[in-house]
């Protein structure tokens, strides 16, 4: 219902083609625009859980690497787990926190970490915080908790330094070499090279025809599914079951047609044999007439009236 047949169609995303290196084998950095995508919170969220699924079922184990092979950032991150399925963050948290073996770094960007559920901010070992304003109880909330996520600094009041925090400075806590979070300490974060602002359409245009996959995906596909072969499969067998019905059907038909032929020609000649004795000549039916004649009274008186005249005439 919020695209996901557009954002998981054809031709389906190659992770390879995140792990792109340029001609100076230095990594490539892959934009998602999701300014549209954000308006969809819950395929903003699946589409994150189908690349960290993957990745984890393709990437080989390698431990504790020197760098990773994949960093992922999530910016406006509370959209991800805002009206979440508690069993999709189950699968969030459990995805994030073994992905790591798997050389894959993860990074939530929000303005609170409020909006990132605890047990999710709990298996993220590297932490960045800039300065945070206390207007409302509501962020002195937040202030509080982000303070609570960092490791304890004796000599650095973390939650009070949160507000204090200038323009282009955070705390910094990282993961040290035998994986545990390193004392919290303020830093001056280096500006990227860049400018403010997004880049104009003729600008994006350029890059996206540069890319080495440039014309890979931009022309849709629509392969037949194993619902459409299963379907038609099923719709031939069904065809074809009734085609044999039907066969079936015509011969009974035709055997019985048959059967009802033969028996009309038996009883034909059992009739025209009867006829045959009732088409006797007439000289046989005038003598079988007479011999049944004889034996009556009026054939007797018949028979001695022609003899009589006879025997007097020869007289």
């Amino acid at each position: 219902e919020q695209g996901a047949d557009q954002l998981f169609g054809e031709p389906a995303l190659a992770l390879d083609d995140l792990m792109q290196t340029d001609g100076e084998g230095r990594g490539v950095i892959n934009i998602l625009a999701a300014n549209q995508l954000m308006q969809s919170p819950r395929t903003y969220a699946t589409l994150l859980l189908w690349l960290l699924s993957e990745l984890f079922e393709t990437l080989p184990e390698v431990g504790d690497a020197d760098k990773p092979k994949l960093v992922f950032f999530f910016d406006e991150a509370h959209l991800l787990f805002e009206d979440m399925p508690s069993a999709l963050e189950d699968k969030i948290e459990q995805v994030v926190r073994l992905i790591r073996s798997k050389g894959v770094g993860i990074y939530f960007v929000t303005q609170n970490p409020i909006d990132v559920p605890d047990r999710v901010l709990g298996q993220l070992g590297n932490r960045v915080q800039h300065a945070l304003r206390s207007f409302t109880p509501r962020d002195e909330e937040a202030i509080k908790k982000s303070a609570e996520t960092f490791r304890t600094n004796p000599d650095l009041d973390v939650a009070t330094a949160i507000t204090e925090l200038g323009v282009g400075e955070a705390l910094v806590s990282l993961l040290d070499d035998r994986g545990t979070p390193g004392v919290t300490g303020r830093a001056l974060i280096v500006p990227p090279h860049s400018r403010i602002g997004p880049a104009t359409a003729e600008e994006r245009d350029a890059v996206i025809k540069s890319s080495l996959v440039a014309g890979h995906y931009e022309a849709a596909s629509d392969r037949e599914s194993a619902y459409e072969k299963l379907t038609t499969r099923a719709t031939e067998a069904a065809t074809a079951a009734k085609a044999a019905a039907r066969i079936k059907e015509d011969e009974k038909v035709q055997a019985k047609r048959e059967k009802e032929l033969a028996r009309s020609a038996s009883h034909s000649r059992s009739s025209g044999s009867r006829g045959g004795r009732r088409s006797d000549s007439i000289g046989e039916a005038m003598a079988k007439s007479t011999a049944r004649s004889i034996g009556s009274s009026l054939g007797r008186s018949i028979v001695r009236g022609v003899f009589g005249n006879l025997f007097r005439k020869k007289s």
